[in-house]
């Protein structure tokens, strides 16, 4: 891997990436706090285990943002909350280096605005990889206008350098993926609000009819329904009253522990 990649954010979607970077070369990861950075470290570690790799010293965890500055690539991979996103953008501005690469997993916010935001719109792409991003091979790339082919070239590259397959996607709310996924799992919500299917049910009939590798609720639940209802309101979906309630309730799915269906 030719990039030195650095990662802002601590969560799944940064924990997995770090993961498959560190199995290819150095990769720093930026968290807020020490004991995100302790939950980050032990979950890069292991996911590389599972993969059956050693990260041999690859992945930094650290809470100095200046860490940051080190790398080629900086991927920012926090909460889907744009004044955040902006706000950090804002911060790397002044510690990159010239040349660095800024990218975001952004899963539906403008990458128009958040290039902007960059203060190097040439030097920007929306790179959103899908979870768990050690198993799943596609990754969305989206380019701002003034993106230069150096930049093409380079994220393009980086995919490649990871094991991913990059297709270069429209800057539209909820990319390609998202926008054509998020309403078919909100009908699965309303399905089962309308026939009192149980989410077992629904799922199964997916699954095994539908060939997909996950039911429609158990997706939801593994992606978080707080995250789902931010994406859903960002492509102009409609969002069911089902998901609201279980978000106000704390049900968030996986994370929480319980959603449509309970976690240990």
């Amino acid at each position: 891997m030719s990039e030195r990649v650095g990662i802002a954010g601590s969560g799944a979607i940064a924990c997995g990436l770090a993961a498959v970077a560190a199995q290819r070369g150095h990769v720093v990861v930026w968290a807020r706090s020490d004991d995100s950075a302790e939950k980050a470290d032990r979950r890069v570690r292991a996911l590389c285990e599972k993969a059956g790799q050693s990260v041999n010293g690859n992945v930094k965890v650290t809470c100095d943002r200046d860490v940051l500055a080190e790398a080629t690539f900086v991927v920012e991979a926090i909460v889907e909350d744009p004044e955040a996103k902006r706000a950090l953008m804002g911060d790397l501005r002044e510690r990159l280096d010239e040349d660095a690469i800024l990218a975001s997993t952004t899963s539906s916010l403008s990458i128009e605005e958040l290039a902007a935001a960059s203060g190097r719109p040439d030097r920007f792409v929306g790179l959103h990889v899908f979870n768990p991003v050690p198993k799943m091979e596609l990754v969305e790339l989206a380019f701002p206008a003034a993106a230069s082919e150096s930049t093409r070239a380079r994220a393009r590259a980086l995919c490649e350098a990871l094991g991913k397959t990059a297709v270069e996607v429209p800057d539209t709310a909820g990319f390609v993926v998202n926008r054509l996924l998020f309403p078919f799992l909100f009908e699965a919500v309303r399905l089962m609000e309308r026939t009192g299917l149980e989410p077992e049910a629904i799922d199964t009939c997916m699954r095994l009819g539908a060939g997909h590798p996950l039911g429609p609720l158990a997706l939801l639940d593994l992606v978080g329904l707080d995250v789902s209802a931010a994406i859903g309101r960002t492509i102009g979906a409609d969002v069911p009253e089902r998901i609201e309630a279980m978000i106000a309730q704390g049900a968030l799915g996986r994370k929480s522990g319980r959603g449509f269906y309970t976690y240990e």
